[in-house]
């Protein structure tokens, strides 16, 4: 028994991974996960990815579409010329290596609206928005270092928007003119004040110690979890990082005997969010903890197949209760542990991948306000529901150097119904993003954590990416509904009738969009990237005047965006 205890923990720790890096949607990102569908990489990751996990290997005799082309590259400074063997240096790299991030500078221009999501700490307004970023990565012995600072400047033009719902001192010169409409519980402005925005952020900036794929940092790293591809349910990186220490395993596969009994991975975190400065005047609430856990396992006798679970709790930073940085840990929180005083979200999610085919088909299914018993679960499992679906199929051209890519995702995060018939928690008071205790909400600094299309809506999204030797076009239309909940309580709650309102029908807010995105490498080392889009929201206000004109063809109001978003990125 001793002798397969002892196999089982060294091939735990015997692989050990390079720490090469590559950013959260980018397009160097994109473009590996799509040669992952064709068998040329392996994912590096199941459920949790940042800047530092996102780590993609490739050899460099493989031949692929962009094989002419500097994605950035990871160098040895110093390498130790006879390596030291032991326990402890088996599993890091003996020397130093380092990356510098890619410079990037990005810009975009909103005429009539706010537009972006899964941008970090930039929140792109109406008018021009731009942001400066790059860094330096470093390793030794184990040890690891990324500076990767962040300079914003947002213009913030005015638009028109919906009147917030906030009253009170509390709110006095703050949320009364820029916030949320809903009922108060949720740190989501619609406009970010009345003047230019000038940031300064840390982004991607950590330190960590990596010892096989046994891993301990603490940063400021946007986390990424699920196998969402635009709408990640729990995780995103929507909003801006924020302080976090992590642990946990990365991707390891485990083997006894020369039998393979899968991979795994677990993180756990614990951080701090902050409110924006457009919320309330309450300095108590200014703070939130936030904890999480990411645990994945890929099936080993269905290759490609990985399921999971991920969980986040939110706790007040100044709570003196029983709440801790590993309360998550506990399998089945009872009492204190899973009621109001905190606000959980978990899922559970499969992914396929099947290079063989060049097919991934993914599936999130999230709850918030969960754990009620499991007699509740059964009598009504779609409580506080939300859902990320998708399909990604790789097509090959056998007459042409090029290749393409087919996605669609449905994202559904509207409140169940039972939510809509009690006034105190439900209509738009709480929803998958809002508590009522945790008056902040599921954000930080304003911004979503989860989904950039937010709570209360639902969103259908596909595209079609042709890449191509010198770089990839990507042409795309998203229809959604980012917030079905207002809707739903005004026609419930009519002030003037006490049966529902039926003109709120014509009065739905949705927004469509058209997109075409290129990537171009102008020389192997410099990618120039230009996106357009059209973006035609219709009744952007919640409401529709053309209803009083009880006509039988009511058209709905319009307001057009034209979004143009430039960037400039060099590979060293």
């Amino acid at each position: 028994m001793k002798k397969y205890y002892f196999i089982f923990i060294v091939f735990i720790l015997c692989i050990f991974k390079s720490s090469a890096q590559e950013l959260l949607k980018s397009v160097e990102e994109d473009y590996y996960d799509f040669l992952s569908l064709q068998g040329l990489s392996e994912r590096p990751t199941l459920t949790y990815r940042t800047l530092s996990d996102s780590v993609w290997n490739i050899s460099e005799n493989s031949i692929h579409l962009w094989n002419q082309n500097n994605l950035g590259r990871t160098k040895v400074l110093w390498q130790k010329d006879t390596p030291v063997s032991n326990i402890f240096t088996n599993g890091i790299i003996q020397g130093v290596k380092y990356k510098i991030i890619s410079p990037n500078w990005y810009n975009s221009y909103n005429t009539a609206a706010p537009y972006g999501q899964n941008d970090g700490a930039i929140w792109q307004g109406r008018g021009y928005n731009t942001y400066l970023t790059g860094g330096i990565f470093a390793e030794f012995y184990g040890l690891s270092i990324t500076l990767k600072p962040q300079i914003i400047f947002i213009q913030n033009l005015s638009f028109d928007y919906t009147k917030p719902n906030y009253s009170g001192d509390l709110y006095k010169d703050k949320a009364n003119l820029y916030g949320d409409y809903s009922l108060g519980c949720i740190d989501a402005p619609q406009r970010f004040g009345n003047k230019p925005l000038f940031n300064f952020d840390l982004s991607d900036t950590e330190i960590r110690y990596s010892w096989h794929t046994i891993t301990l940092g603490f940063g400021n790293q946007n986390i990424w979890i699920g196998p969402a591809q635009d709408n990640p349910i729990i995780h995103s990186n929507t909003a801006a990082g924020y302080p976090h220490l992590d642990f946990g395993i990365r991707r390891q596969k485990i083997q006894i005997n020369n039998v393979d009994l899968g991979d795994i991975e677990f993180r756990y975190w614990a951080g701090k969010t902050s409110e924006s400065n457009f919320f309330d005047n309450d300095d108590s609430n200014n703070d939130t903890l936030i904890t999480g856990l990411a645990v994945a396992y890929e099936i080993p006798f269905i290759k490609g197949l990985s399921i999971g679970l991920n969980r986040t709790m939110l706790t007040k930073w100044n709570n003196k209760s029983a709440y801790s940085f590993f309360t998550l840990l506990i399998p089945f929180m009872k009492k204190k542990a899973g009621y109001d005083e905190s606000d959980q979200r978990a899922s559970i999610f499969a992914d396929y991948c099947i290079p063989e085919g060049g097919i991934d088909i993914y599936f999130e299914w999230g709850k918030n306000d969960y754990n009620s018993g499991f007699d509740n679960l059964i009598r009504y499992p779609f409580h506080t529901q939300a859902i990320t679906a998708g399909f990604k199929k790789n097509i090959y051209y056998k007459k042409a150097p090029i290749s393409g890519q087919l996605l669609f995702e449905l994202t559904f995060i509207e409140s169940s119904m039972d939510y809509h018939f009690f006034y105190d928690w439900g209509g738009i008071g709480n929803d998958f993003y809002t508590h009522h205790i945790i008056t902040q909400g599921y954000t930080n600094k304003g911004q979503y954590l989860g989904a950039g299309i937010g709570a209360g809506g639902n969103s259908q999204l596909i595209s079609y990416k042709i890449y191509y030797p010198k770089g990839s076009t990507r042409i795309f239309v998203q229809r959604l509904n980012p917030d079905l909940n207002y809707s739903y309580f005004l026609a419930y709650r009519n002030p003037e009738s006490s049966t529902p309102n039926e003109d709120v029908k014509s009065s739905i807010r949705v927004i469509c969009n058209l997109g075409v995105e290129s990537n171009y490498f102008v020389t192997k080392d410099f990618l120039l990237s230009l996106n357009l889009v059209f973006s035609d929201e219709h009744n952007p206000l919640n409401k529709n005047d053309n209803i009083k004109k009880q006509t039988n063809q009511i058209k709905s109001e319009h307001r057009f965006n034209f979004v143009s978003q430039i960037s400039l990125k060099y590979f060293f």
